[in-house]
C-alpha cells in the first residue's frame, strides 16, 4: 500500500466517486489511469492501492485526536489493501465525533468507535474473498 502525499494527488482522489460512507467518514476512489498533473505526468506512477487520511480541524479540533484518527485510517486500510482494487483511495471525515459523547480525545471508547466505523467503511468496498 502507498501514501497520498501531494496535494494533487488528493484533489484528484477528491474528485472521483464516492464509493462508501458511514456516519463521519467517506471513502473516495479514484482509478490511477485517469490522474495527471497540470504537465501530464501520472499522479500515480505505481499501479498498486494508495491511501490517503483527510481529517480537518473543523471536525476534530484536537491535534492528538485527528492523529488517533489518522492512525487508525492508514492501521485498517494496511488491513484491508488486500481486497481493495489498485485505485488511490481517500478516507475523508466529515463530521466530527460528540464531545460529550468521547470528552478524552484519545479515550479507548473513541478508538473503538473509529475502528468500527472504519471497518464497515472498508468491509462495503473490499472485495469479497480476499480477506482472511
Amino acid at each position: 500500500m502507498r501514501r497520498l502525499k501531494t496535494r494533487a494527488q488528493f484533489q484528484a482522489v477528491l474528485g472521483g466517486m464516492t464509493v462508501s460512507k458511514t456516519a463521519h467518514f467517506t471513502l473516495h476512489a479514484r482509478a490511477l489511469a485517469e490522474a495527471s498533473d497540470a504537465s501530464g505526468a501520472l499522479l500515480f506512477p505505481e499501479p498498486a492501492v494508495w491511501l490517503g487520511a483527510m481529517v480537518p480541524k473543523r471536525w476534530a479540533k484536537r491535534a492528538v485526536t485527528r492523529n488517533t484518527i489518522k492512525r487508525q485510517i492508514y492501521t485498517l486500510g494496511a488491513e484491508y489493501s488486500d481486497g481493495l482494487e489498485p485505485r488511490a483511495h481517500l478516507v475523508r471525515l466529515r463530521s466530527g465525533f460528540d464531545r460529550a459523547q468521547f470528552p478524552s480525545a484519545t479515550s479507548d471508547a473513541l478508538k473503538a468507535a473509529v475502528r468500527s466505523e472504519l471497518q464497515q467503511l472498508f468491509a462495503r468496498v473490499a472485495v469479497v474473498g480476499t480477506r482472511p
